[in-house]
């Protein structure tokens, strides 16, 4: 795992600059770092050595003439049989990485190179004879690439404190997409907080040359279900494809361990590592936010070698302002703080972690898809007049008053209702918010072109809002927080379940195998109750939880946050009024409103890191 950074174009202190834009993100990469530069290329890489950790792996990497240049951050886990393909062809390799597949195989396939890759990518291939450049990010973009234009020269990195650093980009915040975030709690792709800076979405490439840029897609995650496929054939399925993947995920030449939650999705893939090293973090508040005797439990019967951290109080609200920093944007997600928490215990052990993201998107794991089945019975038994009226009567009830979401979801479209996992605030809550309130949009308006791409689906809802989360929310949360806390510990994180052929088989398990009325990832647990005991495999989807609802209500924390919310920053962009009617109602008990709360002040504790 490493980092890349670097930009084309002439600049009179270019290799001065190239220096500060890779070491920023030494974390991504303490083990080595390289260089390219001519007239117009100059491109930086940190490494954090994995495979072949030798000086051999040193980058960046030329083919055979030396016509081209290679930077790469990821793995290619079926780099061996490219490898063999490639020196068949006439190929000669003077590593054992599996960066170099990339550079040989781009010269011998051009952009056909991608569909062939089995791993996480985000790389940058520059040809000297034509001056152009090459930028390729894996299918689901579980590794990064930001990039932007800058009087012609293109500045590009995995993280985007790197083209911060850049000196003729000039900072500036993008309000835009603080009204996205208000809504989705992330900075909603492909756009940043900073304007002009984009990431370069999963599943595309870029092409640069003479100061154009072309971007191109070349994978689309598309459910195409068998409904012929029996229970048992499924499961069947899902198991030997993920025994695979993890097999292949495993491939490294230093010590790889495992995150181990209370979930079904780490133990499956723990399952696998008996005899090796297990990581888990919980709360020192409770046993209602403190699972680790879950993970110890599964540990012992999987035979694991178990490594726990309680997180006190202090310690997670000490570790804000790192996480925001290195998330580069902000993040609402309470989540990632964990993650900060369990990516550093783990990285005192091994220097890779495998972790089972991935498996909610692709097999139904959230609570939420089991809505579109209750709302089917709902929708035959009532016209949709009378579910008109119920809605507007519950609309008019208090926030908080069981069943007035669901009344009011009732009456409407899936497509008017779901925007992902997260809905912090809606239109009409922005607009009141926000000071400049001519900001505030409607979320559906972000979401509405994805939806259109599945109208195809037809009655298979629960498919629509998978294809929803794939393409937003598992960018913008779950694998930038994957990949920012594990890297600011310069651990890798695998994804296994993110994988070329567990994809191929999940998007042909039915719906009715996805998500029952009692059961998410229905088949993908009976798959993995075959290696894990039932009440694990079985175990309902919580998430990671963490007690921000508690922490608010207490005076510290509270006051904490409200000199925050009443700071000259609140005063840019908010109605600080609202702010601290927000943090009394949760105070006083009136509202949970700690969500909407965590979600401002992530926001500023980051502009302040940024821009304050």
């Amino acid at each position: 795992m490493c980092g890349i950074a670097g930009f084309i174009g002439s600049h009179t202190d270019a290799h001065s600059i190239l220096e500060k834009m890779t070491e920023v993100i030494t974390h991504r990469g303490p083990d080595d770092v390289g260089f390219y530069e001519d007239e117009q290329a100059h491109m930086g890489f940190r490494r954090l050595s994995i495979i072949d950790v030798s000086e051999r792996g040193h980058q960046p990497l030329f083919n055979e003439d030396k016509s081209m240049v290679l930077t790469f951050n990821g793995e290619i886990y079926n780099y061996q049989e490219l490898r063999d393909e490639l020196i068949n062809k006439g190929h000669n390799f003077s590593t054992q990485t599996d960066s170099e597949v990339l550079i040989h195989g781009y010269e011998e396939w051009g952009t056909e190179l991608l569909p062939k890759l089995r791993g996480m990518f985000g790389f940058a291939i520059y040809n000297i004879k034509d001056g152009s450049l090459f930028l390729a990010r894996d299918p689901f973009g579980i590794k990064p690439i930001h990039y932007t234009l800058v009087d012609n020269t293109l500045v590009y990195g995995s993280e985007i404190k790197s083209l911060l650093e850049y000196p003729d980009y000039q900072k500036e915040f993008n309000e835009q997409a603080l009204d996205h975030y208000l809504s989705f709690q992330y900075s909603f792709p492909p756009e940043t907080f900073f304007k002009g800076i984009y990431c370069l979405m999963p599943g595309h490439y870029l092409c640069f040359k003479d100061g154009k840029i072309e971007t191109h897609r070349y994978f689309e995650a598309k459910f195409n279900p068998n409904e012929s496929l029996s229970e048992d054939e499924a499961v069947d399925l899902i198991e030997a494809t993920f025994e695979n993947s993890v097999e292949a995920h495993r491939i490294a030449d230093v010590e790889v361990g495992c995150f181990l939650s209370s979930g079904v999705d780490s133990s499956y893939v723990a399952s696998y590592f008996g005899g090796q090293k297990t990581f888990t973090v919980g709360f020192d508040f409770g046993e209602k936010y403190n699972e680790t005797s879950w993970a110890e439990g599964l540990a012992k019967q999987i035979g694991t070698d178990q490594h726990s951290k309680l997180i006190s109080s202090q310690e997670y609200w000490d570790a804000i302002p790192k996480v925001q920093y290195h998330l580069d944007q902000p993040l609402a997600d309470p989540s990632a703080i964990a993650l900060w928490f369990v990516s550093q215990l783990a990285s005192e052990q091994v220097k890779v972690v495998l972790s089972g993201e991935g498996a909610d998107e692709l097999f139904g794991g959230y609570r939420i898809y089991h809505e579109p089945l209750d709302r089917a019975k709902y929708q035959k038994l009532l016209p949709q007049s009378v579910r008109n009226a119920l809605a507007k009567v519950a609309s008019s009830l208090p926030e908080g008053i069981k069943g007035r979401a669901f009344l009011m979801r009732g009456a409407k479209r899936v497509e008017d209702t779901f925007i992902g996992n997260a809905f912090m605030y809606d239109y009409e809550e922005k607009k009141q918010i926000l000071k400049n309130h001519e900001l505030a949009s409607r979320p559906q308006d972000k979401t509405k072109s994805l939806y259109k791409r599945t109208e195809s689906y037809g009655d298979d809802v629960v498919a629509r809002m998978q294809y929803l989360d794939i393409n937003t929310w598992l960018i913008g949360d779950i694998l930038l927080k994957a990949d920012r806390m594990s890297m600011a510990h310069s651990l890798e994180l695998r994804v296994p379940f993110l994988d070329k052929k567990v994809y191929e088989v999940a998007m042909q398990i039915p719906s009715r195998l996805r998500v029952t009325p009692e059961q998410t990832k229905y088949a993908m647990r009976k798959a993995a109750q075959r290696h894990i005991p039932e009440d694990w495999a079985q175990k309902p989807k919580l998430g990671f939880p963490v007690p921000t609802r508690v922490w608010l209500k207490e005076d510290s924390y509270y006051n904490k946050v409200k000199e925050a919310f009443t700071s000259d920053n609140a005063k840019k962009f908010f109605n600080t009024d609202y702010l601290v009617k927000l943090l009394d109602e949760h105070k006083s008990g009136q509202l949970d409103t700690s969500r909407k709360v965590w979600t401002i002040y992530c926001f500023l504790v980051w502009y302040e890191i940024y821009f304050g």
